[in-house]
């Protein structure tokens, strides 16, 4: 959880200039990650992120696909095309590009999920209708994965890399929605269809989805930021470019701050957002290194 931390920590900084001086989240304190706050027990301690939830390092990832408490989403928090995953639990879990999978992040995120629908929250939205989802089949494999916080507070969209290929978004977009969640923010996942074509049309509906819906949500659309890492970044930074309406989505303002992480992306334009490279000795990924406006860093 530490790089997601870190990330966005960074790319809060970028909102600070965009937020009221008054805003709630002034009042907000970061929630302290549930495994620093393991409880004594007998014997030992017991992490938290475990004991809140059914789910542990040692349940199988076809257990989490399938509670009913996920309904017909559960398969969208792993990759659709198996091919790019493996292991046969959480704590197994491997994606493909992605090295550092951290199992106790796995299983905070798995049980957040499920604890926050067992609470009566909503955290999955499908961005297609079932008429456009029965027109176009790779349309089921889309939507919004949902970390809500302070209603009435700014929202972020974080996109997973994984090549325009698949969607990692275990490692690359969860772990940050979630940080992002816990510091006060609205936070989104997008599950997009792979190809960069594809995957930009699928970030302009999920933003116009947002906007359309603002207020059901609860989210102020006001300097909203995009967020991503490899494929992820590319994305964010077309999107900060050239606006959802370029990408069929709906004519609607640029987003605050674009937040990019390991990507080799350098288009740019002279009306685009504040952009925030994010980096370090090190990587959650063995894409390479860092990136920023194509040099490295």
């Amino acid at each position: 959880m530490k790089i997601a931390a870190a990330l966005a920590a960074l790319g809060l900084a970028l909102l600070t200039g965009c937020a009221p001086a008054e805003s709630a989240l002034s009042q907000v304190e970061p929630i302290t990650q549930v495994e620093s706050e393991a409880p004594s027990r007998e014997g030992g301690e017991v992490s938290m992120a475990q004991e809140s939830g059914p789910f542990t390092a040692d349940t199988p990832i076809e257990d989490v696909k399938n509670d009913p408490v996920f309904g017909d989403y559960g398969r969208l928090l792993f990759p659709v095309d198996e091919g790019y995953s493996s292991g046969d639990t959480l704590g197994e879990l491997r994606l493909v590009w992605y090295s550092n999978i951290d199992p106790e992040e796995t299983v905070e995120i798995v049980n957040t999920l499920w604890q926050r629908v067992n609470g009566g929250e909503t955290v999955f939205y499908d961005i297609y209708t079932d008429e456009e989802k029965a027109a176009d089949p790779e349309k089921e494999d889309t939507g919004l994965f949902f970390f809500k916080r302070e209603p009435g507070e700014k929202f972020a969209v974080c996109n997973a890399g994984g090549g325009f290929a698949y969607v990692g978004a275990m490692q690359d977009s969860f772990p940050h929605a979630l940080e992002l969640s816990k510091r006060g923010y609205n936070a989104f996942a997008l599950i997009y269809r792979p190809g960069a074509q594809t995957a930009c049309e699928d970030l302009a509906r999920a933003i116009s989805f947002i906007f359309e819906n603002a207020q059901e949500l609860e989210v102020d659309t006001d300097c909203y930021s995009l967020w991503g890492g490899s494929a992820g970044a590319r994305m964010a930074a077309w999107l900060g470019s050239y606006g959802p309406a370029a990408f069929g989505g709906d004519n609607l303002p640029q987003p605050g701050a674009v937040i990019m992480q390991y990507t080799g992306h350098s288009d740019y334009t002279e009306s685009d957002p504040p952009p925030s490279p994010a980096w370090g000795k090190t990587t959650a990924s063995p894409i390479g290194a860092l990136w920023s406006g194509g040099s490295r860093l």
